[in-house]
C-alpha cells in the first residue's frame, strides 16, 4: 500500500497541490487525470522520488518494488532489446550478469563455484529461467517483431524504444508500476493488449492518460488534480466525469447559499441595529453573521476547447467519391481498389496496421501524391 499524507508542492506562488491524503492498494489501478501543468506527471514524480515534497510525508512498504515508465530513449542504445526490458528488474538483472561473467571465466576457482552457487539459488528465486521468455512475450504483445528483440537499441527507431521501455515498465510482476502516458505510440492491438495486461495486474498501478477509452477499461479509481488538490473517485473515468459536476455544482450552490445567508443577515442588522425593540435579534443575528465564512471557489485549472469548423457556404450532401484507389510502394501494394462516398455530416476515422496505407490515401487526396491508380472526386461546394 502507498499513503500519502498532508503533502503539499509549490512552485514559486503557485502551489500545484495542498492538504493530499490518499492511500492506493494492490488491486487496484488508479487514473491520473487533470489538465495540462496541473501535476500529473509531478504526482508520479513524487511517489517514485524524484521529485521532494515541501511538506507531507509518502510511505511505501520498504520491500516494495516500484516499477516506472521511464522516456529516456537513448540511454540504452549498446544493449540487446530484451536486455534493456530485463533491466525493469535490477536485481534480477545484476544477478543474471554476475553469473554469465562468473561462468565465462577461465580460471574458474572453488570460491568462484560457492559463488555460482549462491547465485544459481537467488536467480532461480526470482524467476531468471523465464526471464527472456517473458520479454519476449512483453515484447510481442507491444508489436514487437522477433526479429527486431534481438537488435540493440540504437538498431531500432525512436518509435520502436517506446515500446521497449513500456515493456520494461511491465517486466518482473513490479509491486507498485507508474505509468505516464504508456500509450503513447501504440497502435490498437498493442493498445488492447495493454489493457488487458493492467486489468489482470494484481498490484498497484498508477497510469497517466489522456485516453479516456483506455482510462474507462482499466481504471478502478480516478484520482483528479483541480482546484488546488487532487481528489479520488471510485470507478472509471465515465463516473468521474458524471460525479465531478454534480460536486462542482454542489459547491457553487453552497457558496451561492452562504452569500445569500450573509446578505440578509447584513440587511436584517442594518434596518434594526438602532431599533429598541429589535435590538437583541440584531445582535443575535451578528454573532451568527461572523460565524459565516465564504470560501472563494479556487478556479479550475479545467480548459474545455471548443474545436468547430465554419464552412463558407454549405456542403452539399455529396462530399468526396473515391473510386478503387490503388497504390503500391517499394513494389508492394499499400491500397488496392479503395472506394469510398462521403456524405454531408459523416464523422470518419481511419484505422489500420498499415499506417503507410493511411498516409498514402490523404496525400492522394490532397493532391500531394499523383502515382496512384484510380479516381476520386470532391463535391461541387
Amino acid at each position: 500500500m502507498i499513503t500519502v499524507s498532508d503533502l503539499r508542492l509549490s512552485f514559486g506562488d503557485r502551489v500545484l497541490f495542498k492538504d493530499v491524503n490518499l492511500k492506493f492498494t494492490p488491486g487496484n489501478c488508479y487514473g491520473i487525470i487533470g489538465a495540462n501543468g496541473a501535476g500529473k506527471t509531478t504526482f508520479l514524480r513524487l511517489l517514485s522520488r524524484d521529485l521532494e515534497a515541501d511538506f507531507g510525508q509518502i510511505s511505501v512498504p520498504p520491500k516494495a518494488r516500484m516499477a516506472v515508465l521511464r522516456q529516456e530513449h537513448f540511454q540504452y542504445e549498446d544493449l540487446p532489446v530484451l536486455d534493456v526490458v530485463i533491466l525493469g528488474y535490477p536485481k534480477l538483472y545484476q544477478i543474471r550478469k554476475e553469473r554469465e561473467e562468473l561462468y565465462a571465466k577461465a580460471d574458474f576457482s572453488e570460491a568462484d563455484g560457492l559463488r555460482a552457487g549462491e547465485l544459481e539459488t537467488e536467480f532461480a528465486e526470482l524467476g531468471g529461467w523465464e526471464a527472456e521468455a517473458q520479454a519476449a512475450m512483453l515484447l510481442s504483445g507491444l508489436g514487437m517483431e522477433e526479429a527486431e528483440q534481438g537488435r540493440r537499441m540504437r538498431e531500432i527507431d525512436e518509435g520502436r524504444k517506446v515500446r521497449v521501455l513500456l515493456a520494461q515498465a511491465l517486466f518482473g510482476n513490479p509491486d507498485i508500476l507508474l505509468l505516464d502516458e504508456p500509450t503513447n505510440g501504440l497502435d490498437l492491438d498493442s493498445i488492447s493488449w495493454l489493457e488487458e495486461f493492467l486489468i489482470e495486474f494484481p498490484n498497484i498501478v498508477l497510469v497517466v492518460s489522456h485516453d479516456r477509452h483506455f482510462l474507462n477499461s482499466v481504471c478502478t479509481h480516478i484520482c483528479d488534480i483541480d482546484f488546488g488538490a487532487i481528489r479520488m473517485y471510485p470507478g472509471n473515468y465515465d463516473f468521474w466525469y458524471r460525479m465531478s459536476r454534480i460536486l462542482t455544482q454542489q459547491m457553487k450552490d453552497d457558496k451561492r447559499r452562504r452569500e445569500e445567508k450573509i446578505k440578509d443577515l447584513k440587511e436584517f442588522i442594518q434596518r434594526f441595529a438602532s431599533n429598541a425593540s429589535k435590538s437583541r435579534q440584531a445582535t443575535s443575528r451578528k454573532k451568527i453573521l461572523e460565524k459565516l465564512d465564504v470560501e472563494e471557489l479556487q478556479p479550475s485549472s479545467r480548459r474545455f476547447p471548443y474545436v468547430g469548423f465554419k464552412p463558407a457556404r454549405e456542403p452539399g450532401n455529396n462530399v468526396l467519391s473515391i473510386q478503387s484507389i490503388s497504390k503500391i510502394s517499394e513494389d508492394r501494394p499499400i491500397l488496392s481498389g479503395f472506394s469510398l462516398d462521403v456524405q454531408r455530416t459523416d464523422k470518419i476515422a481511419f484505422v489500420g496496421r498499415e499506417h503507410l496505407a493511411k498516409t498514402a490515401l490523404f496525400d492522394i487526396l490532397a493532391g500531394v501524391d499523383a502515382e496512384y491508380r484510380g479516381t476520386y472526386s470532391w463535391g461541387q461546394t
